[in-house]
């Protein structure tokens, strides 16, 4: 019986070798036929860079990715967390970039562009046509070369012409940090880079450390990015021992992540604000926290990326990124969302990865799988109406920052006061924005406190913006109110 069930091993082995042998050659052969009669010249770079091999991944899943040697030196950059920029921190609005600030030292800041400055056209391309996908897009191919801009400067007649060469540059995934009421830290985290980590412990500690009476931690919008930072932060909260994760794939051996032996965790009170653009490592931490009762989650289901990538160099200096396992929590749940079977040809077990729905935290508290994480408190981003969306897509609230500015010199201890707010009026009007005394009315505050943000972001720096901002965000107002209590 052995002996017959290795010969069909054998057999069914040898099978597979010629099936594959013959569909390799019928895959030559396919190019060998359009190298010779189409109609235009084929490289075999475009063949199989652009063609074949991203056509063999398609069917995988839609994270399996496939890079040329010019992606791959991209993605082993941004793992080291260095990019090309130019150092300025912009506002996007469908056909407008405006300025808001530049960093001390870095190629906007030496070409002179300054708070306030609109940005009209970027190597040809008029701003004023493009929705704000294609300005991010745009955005992102001008920092890898030469660009030219073209920009008005609020009180100045004529376009200025700039010309800015991208820089490598060591970005901090730690965005922001400060003080949202006494004794209670922010810090916002907008992906898991290296050194995320010791970054987010360096912000902390910068706050108070374990003085702090509590913390919120923002990963709302992070994309996740280096599983071992997400270790690392996770190790910052939880008590040496503790799992963190358990890895289980088809070939890859069950493995968990536990907190090291010699981990001192902070001991404060910790809320987690995620959304469902908090993916990957971002998710990893969020589910760890939960799971063993270490913070409160608060905002909306996150994205649901639990696939473990692992990245292969291969010839010619590409690489490729290939779904080989999935991430579960400390209580069993499986952070993957279910695929669509019908569009990806997987196993059960990735398009189903939990068989069961409901599992049990540390203290019996009832969470649920089947993909992402669902906060404790849903908590939704403030509401969108028909005149903030005006006033956004007009940028009048950036506008009229950058005119006071110009015409009165504010302090850190700045207010909008019922004469700023009647100027603001004024200029909308004269820009034939005329809201009902109805809507200003309910819409005071919300105007208030996005005008500040904006003279702030323009007169001190955008993290001085965000502490105002953080006053109308009912997701931190309600992670305020849960650490602080």
């Amino acid at each position: 019986m052995f002996r017959f069930s290795v010969v069909l091993l054998c057999a069914a082995t040898l099978h597979a070798a010629d099936d594959l042998d013959a569909q390799l050659k019928a895959i030559l052969n396919a190019y060998a036929i359009m190298e010779r009669n189409a109609a235009d010249p084929i490289s075999s770079e475009q063949a199989f860079f652009q063609g074949a091999i991203p056509g063999l991944l398609r069917k995988l899943d839609p994270h399996s990715i496939f890079f040329d040697p010019g992606q791959f030196d991209q993605v082993k950059k941004m793992e080291e967390s260095t990019q090309k920029g130019f150092g300025s921190v912009v506002s996007l609005l469908p056909g407008r970039i405006i300025v808001l600030q530049t960093q001390p030292g870095t190629p906007s800041s030496r070409a002179g562009l300054t708070p306030g400055d609109e940005i009209l056209a970027i190597n040809g391309y008029e701003i004023s046509r493009l929705e704000v996908e294609q300005l991010t897009q745009l955005l992102t191919q001008a920092r890898q070369q030469q660009a030219q801009l073209v920009v008005h400067r609020p009180g100045v007649v004529r376009m200025l012409s700039i010309t800015m060469i991208p820089e490598e540059m060591q970005t901090s995934s730690v965005e922001r940090s400060f003080f949202l009421a006494a004794g209670i830290g922010y810090v916002r985290v907008g992906s898991f880079d290296l050194n995320t980590g010791a970054e987010i412990k360096k912000a902390i500690d910068k706050l108070g450390g374990d003085q702090l009476a509590g913390l919120v931690l923002d990963l709302r919008n992070n994309p996740g990015g280096v599983v071992k930072a997400a270790l690392e932060t996770s190790s910052l909260f939880l008590q040496p021992g503790t799992k963190i994760l358990t890895v289980r794939g088809r070939h890859v051996p069950e493995t968990s992540e536990t907190v090291p032996s010699i981990a001192t965790p902070y001991k404060f009170k910790l809320a987690i604000l995620v959304n469902e653009k908090t993916a990957s490592a971002s998710e990893i931490v969020s589910g760890a926290m939960q799971d063993h009762d270490r913070a409160t989650i608060l905002g909306e289901v996150t994205y649901g990326k639990g696939l473990v990538q692992s990245v292969f160099p291969l010839s010619a200096n590409a690489g490729l990124a290939l779904t080989t396992a999935l991430y579960y929590t400390p209580s069993g749940r499986s952070i993957q969302k279910p695929l669509d079977s019908e569009k990806f040809e997987l196993g059960a077990t990735t398009a189903h990865p939990n068989v069961q729905s409901e599992f049990r935290t540390d203290k019996g508290r009832s969470v649920t799988g089947g993909g992402g994480i669902r906060p404790d408190f849903v908590v939704l981003p403030p509401a969108m109406n028909r005149l903030r969306a005006v006033l956004d897509a007009s940028a009048s609230f950036t506008n009229f920052a950058t005119e006071y500015l110009r015409k009165n010199k504010v302090t850190p201890d700045f207010d909008i006061t019922p004469d700023v707010m009647r100027q603001f009026q004024l200029f909308l009007s004269e820009r034939g924005i005329q809201p009902g005394v109805a809507d200003l009315t309910v819409e005071q505050s919300f105007m208030s406190v996005r005008l500040k943000t904006e003279i702030f972001n323009q007169a001190f720096g955008v993290e001085k913006g965000d502490e105002v901002e953080a006053q109308r965000d009912p997701v931190i107002q309600k992670a305020l109110e849960i650490v602080g209590s």
